[in-house]
């Protein structure tokens, strides 16, 4: 029987991870497969070699929490209308330069203890406000594994949703651990080009990829992509990535279009209003459901039937309304690729 560990307190024994000689071990959570000798933390900074052992640093360490609507996530195509419980931690196994949420996804942050069951509780509390269940966002939410797969067991089995905000930089084997307990996720896919993820987010594209193609098959999924300038946006990577969308998952996955504004490391100015609008055209060639985000100046949020092109959803904001009956149009009887129940 191995020696126990001292394990700091908060802090549980990572369930991902291979022991090599020396007291060396290699976590096995995400693509980066860090290698640790004793004492050294990984990337993530949220997973450390503790005498041979991988811990996980922050389990229960909730650094933000808020009720937000879905439509934030952004998923626009997921319960609409309603709110759900929005909790955040520590850590990132990605390096963004241009990171909205840097100072906890790439920095220390003050935060609370936050037992699954009390994730549940705050859920369940929330449920006159139209509370559909919780959302693991904010950081990364998949360098918090083990607390997001036992809060997301906790949260199923009440009969609450669990929705993901992710950059889909995980491993197959983890992934498919916990997607049986998730009903949506919002997957970043940055840029389409992997000279993109390297230059700019220390990352690799083909496992985002990958992790999309497996949660489509599994789960609701809703696509973001941020355009920044000079980097990303170019009419010909939109395109790849809206072929490679509309082919490998189909015409009905939502893709969301942000706008870049600057922020930590990357100093560009925002992106072009005409450059979204561009990105739109192009994507709307192959795909029935294409928003606009982080730009208010833009009609890019309502709902359009694919059918007939009635508007049966109108955002204004985070202010929803629903002109559905069900799924279906409310002009013409078409059946939305909407979740409502």
């Amino acid at each position: 029987m191995s020696a126990p560990v001292n394990v700091p307190p908060g802090a549980v024994e990572a369930r991902h991870y291979e022991r090599l000689e020396g007291n060396a071990v290699r976590c096995r959570l995400c693509p980066r497969e860090c290698r640790l000798v004793e004492g050294a933390a990984g990337v993530c900074r949220t997973r450390r070699n503790v005498g041979g052992r991988l811990i996980y640093l922050y389990y229960g360490a909730c650094s933000s929490v808020a009720l937000d609507p879905v439509e934030k996530k952004p998923l626009y195509h997921f319960f609409p209308g309603h709110t759900i419980l929005s909790l955040g931690s520590i850590g990132c196994n990605l390096q963004c330069a241009f990171c909205q949420n840097w100072q906890i996804a790439q920095s220390e942050a003050e935060t609370v203890p936050l037992a699954p069951a009390e994730v549940v509780e705050l859920a369940q509390e929330r449920a006159g406000e139209g509370c559909i269940g919780v959302a693991y966002t904010y950081n990364e939410p998949l360098v918090g594994f083990e607390f997001v797969l036992d809060a997301a067991r906790a949260v199923r089995e009440a009969g609450l949703k669990n929705v993901l905000v992710t950059n889909g930089e995980i491993n197959p084997e983890p992934f498919a651990e916990l997607l049986p307990y998730v009903d949506a996720l919002n997957i970043d896919v940055k840029g389409f080009t992997e000279d993109f993820y390297r230059e700019l987010c220390r990352g690799r594209l083909a496992p985002v990829l990958r992790t999309v193609e497996t949660a489509a098959a599994r789960a609701h999924v809703e696509l973001t992509n941020l355009l920044i300038p000079t980097k990303n946006d170019s009419p010909e990577e939109i395109q790849a990535l809206v072929e490679w969308v509309a082919e490998r998952l189909g015409p009905d996955v939502p893709l969301h279009f942000s706008r870049y504004f600057p922020q930590y490391r990357l100093d560009l100015p925002a992106t072009p209003l005409v450059t979204l609008e561009k990105a739109a055209e192009i994507a709307r060639q192959r795909l029935r459901y294409v928003y606009l985000g982080n730009v208010a100046e833009l009609e890019g949020s309502d709902t359009r039937c694919p059918e007939c092109g009635t508007t049966v959803i109108r955002r204004r904001g985070y202010a929803v309304r629903s002109l559905l009956r069900g799924r279906r149009c409310p002009a013409c009887g078409f059946v939305l690729a909407v979740v409502v129940e």
